[in-house]
């Protein structure tokens, strides 16, 4: 028989395996587009941005659908309504993390980030409360912040108003809170040693630790070397890379919209002043600030489909039975974009979060750090350091973009989970 029509009668045998497969879990997962064999829906996907596409399909099929990465099934939710009712309702139920193969071989499931179970309940109930212990959500923490804040703007300072590109100090100050946090001691920015750390920790975020052993012998334990080294890693990561990336954002968005900045630096003026350093309490009484930080971090939608999900049991959810084990992805650019909680969501505008006196206005649509049971450990680590190192900067700077406002560009580079505004250079001109 002819070779091709060999395939050819492959190819469809694949494809009518694969419909009645889909046929036979609609009374279980939620409909969805028509998967190819082997090949799923990925060609319909559009990787480059799968947030969009994702949001696309949602128009079609509605806030809660079935896609195929390949031969697997993954259910998407979007909408507040429908995240919130997986995420926080019924958290426990959504609470498993799904498998990542890049990730398996150098995490082996271990961590806070991509662990299962007994693990990730233990490690994570261990390192809030270590946390706390070593000061995160304490004055103590604050004047850590505080501190590094100003070596960031001496840092900034030795630039001498010549353009630079900001990543690597903007990425430093809030790796050197983590050191002073983990191991009790901030670094020099130009130190060998931290170079070194922060050249590694970069290395992995791409392709994507002090160990407490009195449990060695105890079989059952959670503790072990290894996973204690990886939660470490999972916080430095995750304390590091996505606070530096929403500064570095942020101050290309502060550049494209002089008249934002200008507010902010008029509200610092009136309510700091230019000698003292900026305090968290600063915080309630400087409402357009505060918006415009949460204004940043809604708009850039860093982590657009959240870090993926999976059930931990048999969920029943809305009309849909969803099996244990099934892969779950949370759109959270549909609750950080939605256009009835956020008019005109794709312009900047720190007005999303102030009412009409202008006093700052909270959202429960604010999740970009997720929510539930796997909400981000450092939230509130991270939200004191975005408020303190901005206010700290614009304290003492004018931001001076290379090319006209209009023209600069902040659309984002899209790659795996996470957005990275584009490489760019300015001036830190002393006020």
């Amino acid at each position: 028989m002819d070779p091709v029509v060999v395939l050819g009668l492959c190819l469809s045998c694949l494809l009518l395996l694969s419909l009645w497969k889909q046929s036979s879990e609609k009374g279980r997962l939620p409909p969805g587009p028509t998967p190819f064999p082997i090949l799923g829906n990925i060609l319909q996907l559009g990787f480059k941005d799968i947030s969009k596409s994702l949001t696309r399909l949602s128009e079609v099929y509605g806030p809660v659908f079935t896609v195929y990465l390949g031969t697997r099934p993954t259910v998407v939710i979007c909408g507040y309504d429908a995240v919130k009712e997986a995420l926080v309702d019924l958290g426990e139920e959504f609470s498993g993390r799904n498998f990542f193969p890049v990730t398996a071989k150098a995490r082996k499931e271990f961590g806070i980030i991509f662990s299962n179970g007994k693990r990730w309940k233990e490690t994570r109930r261990f390192s809030l409360m270590t946390l706390r212990n070593f000061g995160v959500g304490k004055r103590s923490i604050e004047e850590r912040v505080q501190e590094e804040a100003c070596c960031l703007v001496e840092e900034l300072r030795k630039t001498s108003g010549s353009p630079c590109d900001p990543t690597f100090i903007l990425g430093a100050a809030p790796c050197n809170v983590i050191c002073s946090v983990i191991f009790q001691n901030r670094f020099d920015y130009r130190d060998e040693t931290f170079l070194n750390l922060m050249e590694k920790f970069n290395e992995n975020f791409k392709i994507l630790n002090s160990p407490w052993v009195q449990e060695k012998h105890n079989q059952q334990s959670e503790f072990t070397t290894e996973n204690l080294m990886i939660t470490v890693t999972d916080v430095f990561v995750a304390g590091t890379e996505t606070t530096s990336t929403t500064l570095r954002y942020g101050l290309l968005l502060l550049m494209k919209y002089p008249e934002v900045t200008a507010k902010v630096q008029e509200e610092i003026e009136h309510v700091i002043g230019r000698h003292r350093s900026p305090c968290i309490q600063d915080r309630s009484r400087m409402p357009y600030t505060d918006a415009t930080v949460h204004e940043i971090q809604r708009y850039i939608d860093l982590v657009p489909i959240n870090v993926p999900h999976t059930t931990t049991c048999n969920v029943q959810f809305r009309s849909y039975l969803i099996p244990k084990g099934t892969a779950i992805l949370t759109s959270l650019t549909s609750v950080l974009h939605d256009n009835k909680e956020f008019p005109n969501p794709d312009r900047f505008d720190p007005g999303h979060f102030l009412d009409a006196s202008g006093n700052f206005k909270k959202s429960d649509y604010f999740m970009p750090f997720s929510a539930g049971k796997r909400v981000c450990v450092g939230e509130a680590l991270a939200r004191m350091e975005l408020f303190l190192f901005l206010t700290a900067i614009l304290q003492n700077f004018t931001l001076k973009p290379l090319v006209d406002p209009k023209d600069i560009d902040t659309t984002p580079l899209v790659s795996g989970l996470g957005r990275a505004p584009p490489l760019y250079q300015l001036s830190f001109v002393p006020a």
